[in-house]
Order: C-alpha cells, then structure tokens, then sequence
C-alpha cells in the first residue's frame, strides 16, 4: 500500500473493523479512563497505547465478545503501573533529595556558540575540534578528511571570522 510517497506495509485482514471499532470507541474510552484516572492528558496516552496493543493483536482481540473491555482494562494497567512508577520516582526523590542546582551558562559562553553559529559549518567544525576538543591539525584532518593545508585555512578563517563577531570594545575614557 502507498500513501502520499510513503510505502506502508499491507493492511492485515479485519483493518476496517479495527478502523470501526476505533472510531466507535475511542472516544468512549477516553471518557472512562478520564474518570478512573482523574487526568485526561493520562488518560488519552494510555488508551492511545491500549488502542496500539490492541492493533498488534486485532485478530485476536477482535474475536472478543467485548473488545472495548478488553482495550479498558489494558488502559488502566497501564494507568497504574505509570501511577506506580511515578510513585516510586517521588519516594526516591524524597529520600534522596532533589537533584543539585546545575549553573547557568556564562554569558562569554552563550556569546561564542552564537558567533560559532554564523561562521561557516567546516569552519566552525574546525574551530571546535581543535580549540575546544584540543585536536591537533593533523587529527582535526584526519577526522574531516581534507588535507592539513585545508584545515590550516578553515582555522584561520574561523578565528577571523570570529574575533570580528567577538570583539570587546575598551571603555571611553572621557
């Protein structure tokens, strides 16, 4: 099957079923879970995953006397086992603590990566490797592929490119 240039495997026997039964039921579902779960964000993700287990295995959950109650139940173990799981994650996050505070970046810092943005992407590449990673000529070479001489260039470009975007202008002395 194609769809819009896309080569999408062949649909399995009992697709329009799927289909029917998913437009007939999806929204009835939701409702469910919202109630159950007292959140309808959650409650869309584990029936949207509920609806996915169930397509895995329509040919057999579509022989189901009640395939809706199948696809409930299977939405609200896993409603669950995520209030579990979060659970879980608060009782350690208690007992641990909170994770420590991660220092912002320096302005000169922020002030680079944009200037390293409006150089070209061999030459940024060039600059990187070998002023940030600390690569010889040599190793930035070999890892780009291009001769010494052309890494030698890059860098010198880089550096004048980038002193032009970087430059601290002295304070007026009146």
């Amino acid at each position: 099957m194609r769809v819009e240039g896309v080569t999408l495997p062949d649909r399995p026997r009992g697709a329009a079923d799927f289909d029917a039964f998913y437009a007939a039921s999806c929204a009835r579902t939701v409702r469910a879970l919202h109630a159950m779960t007292g959140d309808h964000a959650e409650a869309q993700d584990v029936v949207q995953e509920a609806y996915a287990r169930a397509w895995q295995r329509w040919t057999t959950v579509g022989t189901y006397d009640a395939p809706e109650a199948w696809v409930r139940a299977v939405a609200w173990r896993l409603a669950v086992s995520r209030a579990r799981r979060a659970k879980v994650g608060l009782g350690k996050l208690r007992r641990h603590g909170a994770a420590p505070d991660v220092p912002g970046l320096e302005p000169d810092h922020v002030a680079l990566v944009a200037a390293l943005r409006s150089i070209s992407p061999d030459q940024r590449r060039a600059v990187v490797l070998h002023h940030v990673v600390g690569l010889t000529v040599a190793e930035v070479a070999a890892e780009c592929g291009v001769p010494d001489g052309t890494v030698k260039a890059r860098l010198s470009r880089g550096r004048a490119a980038l002193a032009a975007l970087l430059h601290d202008e002295e304070p007026s002395r009146a």
